[in-house]
């Protein structure tokens, strides 16, 4: 690199370097590349690889706190997001700084090295570990001449690809105009003429005046969309709360899994509930919320609610955008919290879960950390997590190891139905018993000459149905 070009790069940082004396001037010096990031093809031949047209990208990202371990993990994971979106890793670099850039989120000496990797690789994208400004973006791009994505747009990228139900598809489209109306930049003439004058052909009457720029115009068409989805969200989370309303005055429990990105969420679902979801070893493979029911051990009857994935960073016009969905995790009964144990970094995947759950006002929820993959994990990182959440079961999703054990822990940890009765139910009404048993929870039985006598803790709402049989009856 040149004189200045390292001058630009340190000008900033000098003073405080001087005091600290913390930064390693040979990670300064360079971008740092990161190894073992790079896209495996042995199985897509060169001409399928040129049918399918995957877009070729390099990596880059600013360590500005932690370890280079941390760095690199986190570009690691950037890595699998990119994969996820369909395109092919060439490089990864990473540069260490005390702050992004403003201008070029490297600084511009960084940014011109980085353009000599973009060329040598044959790079057509560069996707940057971390959310850009729009000036930061359209300066990277001016000097890497390739097109800048950032960590937020991949992520809304992915969303957008993976969305099935209509919910679905609404609520990433308006986490992606979000994102994208302050991002709005004109591109030479084409975007900034004005109808204004008089318009070659003769536009005649309404084309005259001041008008408007294509950018606005694109502005205000993007606002007037913003305002029917979310309208059409809204519309869609009332029917959401109808059934969750239904479900609380009978008083059935809500479990709600949810976890990082791949942990096995939906593996832990079907495993609980034979609800056949999709499961895939790709991030973000679950958008769409699926709500099946199950019983304890003892015969009690609950319903278990699948969620979106959270990552570390998760964009907040995603959580902006999927809040009605992740209501369903607020107003649970009981969270699953799960975690992925054959991870590099699992405490970092508990964290960045549970920020997530504190922005959607989820934090009071009862948490019960499942650790699944254990058949794969290392015995020592097991033991380490048991040790740090003591309030957790260990499982395998895959093989079902455990899920006995965590089916009695969620039997243990579900509220108690809120009425005691004690009654004698004909025999002829064992539609009744057998409601009490899928319902409430079932203290003492006994068959009499009369019928079923049954002690338990029930609904108001059943309560109310068997009081024309209780002898006795307390609340």
């Amino acid at each position: 690199m040149t004189e200045p070009a390292m001058h630009d790069l340190d000008d900033d940082r000098r003073d405080d370097d001087l005091t600290t004396g913390q930064r390693d001037l040979a990670d300064r010096a360079a971008l740092r590349r990161v190894g073992g990031l790079s896209t495996e093809l042995a199985d897509v031949s060169e001409v399928e690889y040129r049918q399918i047209r995957l877009e070729q990208v390099v990596l880059v990202g600013v360590w500005t706190d932690g370890t280079a371990e941390d760095a690199e993990r986190s570009l690691a994971e950037l890595a699998r997001l990119a994969e996820t979106a369909g395109s092919v890793v060439l490089e990864g670099v990473i540069q260490r700084r005390d702050k992004p850039d403003p201008a070029t989120y490297i600084g511009s000496g960084k940014a011109h090295e980085l353009r000599e990797i973009v060329v040598s690789s044959g790079a057509d994208t560069v996707i940057c570990d971390g959310e850009l400004t729009p000036g930061q973006l359209r300066r990277l791009e001016a000097v890497t001449k390739v097109k800048v994505v950032d960590r937020t747009w991949l992520i809304l990228d992915i969303f957008a690809q993976h969305a099935r139900s209509r919910e679905g598809k609404a609520q990433v489209s308006l986490a992606q105009m979000q994102y994208m109306l302050p991002r709005l930049r004109g591109w030479g003439e084409a975007l900034s003429r004005q109808a204004g004058g008089r318009v070659a052909g003769g536009g005649g009457i309404g084309t005259r005046g001041p008008g408007e720029t294509k950018l606005e115009t694109d502005r205000r068409r993007i606002n007037k969309s913003m305002a029917k989805l979310r309208r059409q969200i809204a519309a869609m989370g009332t029917a959401r709360r109808t059934q969750r309303a239904g479900r609380r005055r009978h008083e059935v429990p809500s479990v709600v899994v949810a976890g990082y990105t791949n942990a096995g969420k939906s593996s832990l679902l079907n495993r609980i509930t034979g609800a056949g979801v999709l499961v895939e070893d790709a991030l973000f493979a679950t958008l769409d919320p699926t709500v099946r029911r199950a019983r304890t051990p003892s015969g009690r009857e609950f319903t278990v609610a699948d969620t979106v994935g959270f990552v570390r960073h998760l964009p907040h016009q995603l959580v902006e955008a999927f809040r009605s969905t992740l209501e369903e995790v607020a107003e649970a009964s009981l969270l699953l919290h799960v975690v992925d144990a054959s991870d590099a970094d699992p405490e970092a995947q508990l964290t960045a879960v549970r920020e997530v759950l504190a922005d959607i006002d989820a934090s009071a929820v009862p948490e019960l950390v499942v650790i699944n993959k254990v058949d794969v994990a290392d015995p020592l990182t097991v033991a380490r997590l048991r040790r740090r959440e003591p309030h957790s079961v260990v499982v395998s999703a895959r093989t079902g190891a455990g899920i006995d054990e965590l089916l009695a822990a969620i039997d243990a940890e579900l509220p108690r139905p809120s009425t005691e009765i004690e009654v004698v139910v004909p025999y002829d009404r064992g539609d009744l018993v057998a409601r009490v048993h899928r319902e409430g929870e079932v203290l003492s039985r006994a068959d009499e000459a009369h019928g079923t006598r049954l002690h338990a803790r029930v609904t108001a709402e059943l309560a109310e149905h068997l009081g024309t049989f209780a002898p006795t009856r307390s609340s």
